[in-house]
């Protein structure tokens, strides 16, 4: 029993919390700046287990999606569908569980949350399958990463404004698109050989110039959302700029290492523009 918890547990992908990462940091900046500053300690915490929650059950239904695909592919075959460790009777067990939990966690906050959570649990769940049929899934993955946003102005009482919810939105969209891309330039050989699409396939020897206008669309984005917060706003931003350009060196050859590496670094860009915000919003 304790080898099948584990499975569940590496299943659930939590030892690699780099997506938990970047699946946190555009929930703090929106509950940041909805609030103004510090949320409320109960919403706080609920959006943070939310995210670990929702992020885990996201892994489970993408190995189940995956499962074919797989146990053709070096970095993924030893993942426990893959390798038959766990039955996707078993996965999608898990993954209702963790959607069951994660809404019993937000039926704590208002009903306007409550229904704002219910589109989160339909764009996690089809996410796997959009690379399926178009060769842009990490936008798709953008959207479901960006979701907490809005969530966090109804959460904290707040109407849902297109400025600056709309911006901060489609600034993690494009940020995800921007990563991710990283991510599937490791796989780019054998997803072509196995037929899965990807952005890394579908910008091909443009992929350098692309996620580096999509980075630089970011932080115009962001630098327009939070063009009221001051010198320390800013500042974030430089650092997180100064973070997108390191990664592009990273990328500058397209080894597969290196590329991981770009797409792991993006936690400290998240990283750097919520302490720029959490600074900015903290000064008089």
């Amino acid at each position: 029993m304790s080898g099948k918890f584990i499975d569940y547990l590496l299943l659930m992908r939590l030892h690699k919390p780099i997506g938990i990462w970047l699946l946190l940091w555009p929930t703090l900046w929106g509950l940041w700046f909805a609030a103004g500053g510090v949320p409320p300690a109960k919403v706080l915490a609920i959006f943070v287990l939310g995210t670990v929650l929702m992020r885990s059950a996201g892994c489970v239904i993408n190995d189940l999606a995956d499962r074919a695909f797989d146990p053709h592919v070096a970095r993924t075959r030893d993942r426990p569908i893959a390798a038959g460790r766990v039955t996707p009777d078993e996965a999608v067990r898990l993954f209702v569980v963790l959607c069951l939990i994660a809404f019993g966690l937000v039926t704590q906050l208002n009903l306007t949350t409550v229904l704002m959570s219910l589109p989160a649990v339909a764009i996690v769940a089809t996410y796997p399958y959009a690379k399926r049929f178009h060769s842009l899934p990490q936008a798709h993955l953008g959207l479901a990463f960006s979701w907490g946003i809005p969530m966090a102005f109804t959460a904290t009482g707040q109407p849902v404004p297109w400025l600056p919810c709309g911006e901060l939105m489609l600034a993690t969209v494009l940020w995800a698109i921007a990563y991710d891309t990283f991510y599937a330039m490791v796989d780019r050989d054998d997803d072509l050989r196995i037929g899965v699409k990807s952005s890394a396939i579908l910008f091909g020897g443009h992929d350098r110039l692309v996620t580096a206008i999509l980075q630089a669309a970011v932080l115009v984005l962001l630098a327009h959302a939070g063009r009221h917060l001051g010198p320390a706003w800013f500042a974030g931003l430089t650092a997180a700029a100064g973070l997108a350009a390191y990664q592009q060196w990273l990328i500058r050859e397209r080894d597969r290492d290196a590329c991981f590496r770009a797409f792991l670094n993006n936690t400290w860009f998240g990283a750097a523009v919520f302490a720029g915000l959490a600074v900015a919003l903290a000064l008089p």
